[in-house]
This record gives C-alpha cells, sequence and structure tokens, in this order.
C-alpha cells in the first residue's frame, strides 16, 4: 500500500453511457495533464442497472475521440452502490436527480455527494443535460459543460487537499 495521498472520485448520471463516462475521461485528461494522475482514482457508474457490463454510447466515444483524442470504448457501466458510496472521497451527479437517488444509499453524505454544475461557471442550469438519442450536438454541449466543470473541480479538490500537489 502506498503513502502517498490519493482521492477516490466518482461521477455518476442515469444509465452510466453518456455524461459520466465522459465526465470520467475529462477529469482523468485534467489530472494526467498535470502530472498528478496517480493522487486520484476515478470512475464512473449510474444509479440505474440498465446498461450494467455496457460501453458508453456511440456519441459519447465519438466525441471523446473527437474532442479529447481518448478511445473510451473500454469502459464499461456499473450501477451505483452503496459501496461506492461509502468507499469513495467524493461523488459528483450529472443532474439533481440522480443526486436525489444517491443521497437514499447506505453511507451517503450530502457533503461528499454534489452536483458536478456547482463547478461551472457559466451558471446555465444545475443539471447535464441527457444527450441520449439527442444527436452529436447533444454530446458536444455536454461535453463543453464537463469540459468547464472538470477544470473547476480539479482546482476545487487541490485547493481543499494540497497534499496532492
Amino acid at each position: 500500500m502506498s503513502d502517498q495521498p490519493r482521492l477516490d472520485i466518482m461521477f455518476f448520471c442515469l444509465g452510466n453511457i453518456c455524461r459520466s463516462p465522459l465526465a470520467e475521461a475529462l477529469f482523468r485528461e485534467r489530472v494526467q495533464s498535470r502530472g498528478i494522475g496517480d493522487r486520484f482514482h476515478i470512475e464512473s457508474s449510474g444509479t440505474s442497472n440498465y446498461h450494467v457490463g455496457e460501453a458508453p454510447d456511440p456519441g459519447s466515444q465519438k466525441v471523446a475521440r473527437k474532442r479529447l483524442k481518448r478511445d473510451i470504448s473500454h469502459q464499461r457501466a456499473q450501477q451505483l452502490t452503496d459501496q461506492h458510496v461509502q468507499d469513495f472521497d467524493y461523488l459528483f451527479a450529472m443532474d439533481r436527480s440522480n443526486r436525489r437517488r444517491a443521497l437514499r444509499l447506505e453511507g451517503a453524505d450530502e457533503s461528499r455527494i454534489r452536483l458536478i454544475r456547482e463547478f461551472d461557471d457559466s451558471d446555465t442550469g444545475e443539471d447535464v443535460p441527457d444527450p441520449y438519442g439527442g444527436g452529436d450536438s447533444q454530446f458536444d454541449l455536454v461535453f463543453d459543460i464537463l469540459e468547464r466543470s472538470s477544470e473547476r473541480l480539479l482546482d476545487h479538490l487541490l485547493e481543499r487537499h494540497p497534499e496532492l500537489q
């Protein structure tokens, strides 16, 4: 076991095939680009079991390849569990509905289960819209929101946890 400080971060939405896989990939890119990727364990999940074991939606894969230059096809959907809520340091919901669902899980703590849009300075809403079935423009919109949010989220976490720098 390493003595190096580490934060366990979970991003979640409903099915874990559209928004949260993109959030996971974007945040992973942010920490790696700053040379601190080894200080974070990053996963994504969904509050439902609709897509467990499936790869991200083709729209999420396409926008990740195009704009992030990353292949996320290896990611597999999993359901958010009580154990995740207890084990992860911070969990970031894509929308208020899924945050409410997560807060009903055993061990849930409002201070650790937050909305990703809390870190979006565009002031255009609290929820990341679900792009499922919405076409390329909707996946681009989600990417834009998550790109802004992930940068500010990382700054926030490093401010709260200076030992990670």
